[in-house]
C-alpha cells in the first residue's frame, strides 16, 4: 500500500493544501487538495473517493473532479454518510453554484453517490473499508482501509477527544490522525471537535491500553501558521510514547 499525502493542512496557500490522502493512485480519502494535486490523467485513475464529513475543506474538490469525469463520459464513486449527500446536493452541487453531477447526465450521473453506514464493512475498489464514527462538530466518520495484502491504515478525518469507542473497532498498522493546533487551543479543540498535542496524548494512551500496541502516527489537518508550535509539542510526546509521530506534508509518500 502506497499512501500519498496530497493535502496535509486545514488552510490553503501557495505551499499548503487542504486534507486529502491517496492510496495506490486509485482510492482517495477526503477531497480538500485532491484535484489541485493531480493531473487530469491522474484524476481519471481514481476509482472512489471516501469523504469523512461535510465541511468544505474536505469536500471542495468534488465538483472539479466531477467536471473532469463528466467531460470524459466517466463516472466516479463517492462514498459518505447521508448528511454529506444532503449538503452536497443542496449547496456545492445544487445546479446553481455548480452543475448537479449527482443527477447529471441521465440515466447515468457523473457522481455515483453511495451512502455508507458506520461499522459496516464494504469492499470498495478492491479494499476492505470500515467507516468508524468520530467526534466532531458535525456528524463525521473515519475510515479503516485494508489492502488486498492485509495492510491496514486508519484515517480519522476531523475528530476531537473521545476516541476510545473508535479504537475498539480498528487494528491498523498506521494511524493518520488530525491535529489542528498547539495546546494553547486545547479548549477550542474540545469545543469544536479537534485535537491538540495534549489531547492527542490522551487518545494515543487510550489506544495502547485498549489494543495493546501503538502503531506509527502521521498527523494531518495542521494549521500552517501554527505548525512550528505543534512540532515543538509533538517531539516530546513521541519520545514519551516511544512511537514515531510525524507531521505530514504535501507530496509525502509512505509505503505500508
Amino acid at each position: 500500500m502506497e499512501i500519498k499525502v496530497l493535502g496535509a493542512h486545514n488552510c490553503e496557500s501557495r505551499h499548503t493544501r487542504c486534507t486529502s490522502l491517496l492510496i495506490d493512485d486509485t482510492l482517495a480519502l477526503d477531497a480538500g487538495g485532491l484535484t489541485s494535486s493531480l493531473s487530469f490523467k491522474a484524476q481519471l485513475k481514481l476509482k472512489a473517493v471516501l469523504l469523512t464529513h461535510q465541511h468544505y475543506d474536505h469536500t471542495r474538490d468534488i465538483p472539479f473532479l466531477a467536471m473532469n469525469f463528466f467531460l470524459h463520459g466517466r463516472t466516479i464513486n463517492v462514498y459518505a454518510t447521508l448528511p454529506v449527500y444532503e449538503v452536497l446536493s443542496s449547496n456545492l452541487l445544487d445546479g446553481k453554484l455548480y452543475p448537479n453531477f449527482l443527477e447529471t447526465p441521465q440515466p447515468k450521473p457523473t457522481i455515483n453517490f453511495i451512502i455508507v453506514e458506520p461499522l459496516q464493512v464494504s469492499q470498495i475498489a478492491g479494499y476492505g473499508v470500515v467507516p468508524i464514527p468520530a467526534n466532531h462538530a458535525v456528524p463525521a466518520i473515519g475510515y479503516q482501509v485494508t489492502a488486498p495484502d492485509g495492510k491496514r491504515l486508519f484515517y480519522s478525518g476531523d475528530t476531537g477527544p473521545g476516541l476510545s469507542k473508535c479504537w475498539q473497532h480498528i487494528s491498523p498498522q498506521m494511524l493518520f490522525v488530525e491535529l489542528t493546533a498547539p495546546d494553547k487551543y486545547k479548549n477550542f479543540g474540545r469545543e469544536s471537535g479537534h485535537l491538540t498535542p495534549g489531547l492527542l496524548k490522551e487518545e494515543l494512551v487510550s489506544f495502547r491500553k485498549i489494543k495493546g500496541y501503538l502503531p506509527p502516527v502521521v498527523l494531518v489537518h495542521m494549521n500552517p501558521e501554527l505548525e512550528p508550535e505543534i512540532a515543538a509539542e509533538i517531539a516530546p510526546l513521541a519520545q514519551l510514547l516511544n512511537t514515531p509521530i510525524t507531521l505530514a506534508h504535501e507530496g509525502m509518500r509512505i509505503h505500508l
